[in-house]
């Protein structure tokens, strides 16, 4: 019987160790994997552009310029939809809040100035975790190399 309590006892000891490093692993994979979206991975970016001309293209142009005068307060206070091309402002943020705006529309306090309101939806329900990420491919692919690799080390950058 003492021998059965062992081997009892030592199997579950290797299954914790097992099930610790497989989270532990699967926890680093997944933090590296959302560290940052490569505009390289030209299936990603090509799935991004037929789901950004169905989702964003009525607001944000269709070669990602933006609404006009985009920087000025339309008469119900609310700004245009800004480009995603290299003259707006979406390379100066990281990818996770441009995954959280995506996901989740501006929400003041969070991914906007307090008591701001936009017309941006929340396409949490619309689109897929790989939609979003192929979506922000596609828009990265259109970034010169500086505003890339600038918005990569934002991206990168430690909380």
């Amino acid at each position: 019987m003492a021998l059965t309590v062992k081997k009892t006892i030592i199997i579950c000891v290797i299954s914790i160790f097992m099930l610790a490093a497989s989270v532990f692993m699967f926890g680093s994979s997944l933090g590296n994997k959302s560290a940052y979206i490569d505009p390289s991975d030209k299936q990603l970016v090509a799935d991004g552009k037929q789901i950004y001309a169905k989702n964003c293209a009525s607001c944000h142009g269709a070669k990602l310029e933006g609404q006009p005068d985009w920087r000025t307060r339309q008469a119900n206070g609310r700004l245009p939809a800004p480009p995603h091309d290299e003259t707006g402002h979406t390379w100066h943020h990281p990818d996770a809040l441009l995954i959280d705006i995506t996901k989740n529309g501006l929400v003041p306090g969070v991914t906007a100035p307090e008591g701001y309101t936009s017309d941006m939806p929340a396409y949490k329900t619309l689109l897929s975790e790989h939609n979003i990420l192929a979506v922000l491919a596609y828009i990265k692919s259109s970034w010169p190399q500086h505003a890339l690799a600038r918005q990569k080390e934002i991206s990168q950058q430690k909380k």
